[in-house]
């Protein structure tokens, strides 16, 4: 999954979404140790700073944890990963629902699509 970072919304912000949508989708499997915070900007890119705050504000919510000797390292709590996976899921549908309005699809077409593709 690559950095593509988009400039018309804050880097921190997409840092934190790149992360935890590597964390849901096992790139970053629970339990493993995450590259240093150098070895992750460099990687996207970006200022040291502006990763490791991005790590910090996933550290408030859990998701990842310091250890102070060895590095940062992902939580091995399953449930609170498929909580963050869910959430990003029911956020994707808002936005895909919203979306659709906009172009004036109601929400029974917008399901009726949905049905039809899966087949």
């Amino acid at each position: 999954m690559a950095w593509e970072l988009d400039s018309k919304r804050s880097i921190y912000g997409q840092l934190v979404d790149v992360v935890l949508k590597r964390v849901v989708t096992g790139v970053y499997p629970p339990g493993s140790k995450l590259d240093s915070v150098r070895d992750l900007a460099a990687e996207a890119g970006v200022n040291p700073n502006t990763m490791q705050r991005a790590l910090t504000e996933l550290e408030k919510t859990g998701i990842i944890y310091t250890n102070r000797t060895s590095g940062k390292y992902v939580t091995e709590d399953n449930g609170m990963i498929e909580e963050v996976r869910t959430s990003l899921a029911k956020e994707a549908l808002k936005q895909l629902f919203k979306d659709m309005k906009e172009l004036g699809f109601s929400q029974d077409d917008i399901l009726k699509l949905i049905k039809e593709d899966k087949q």
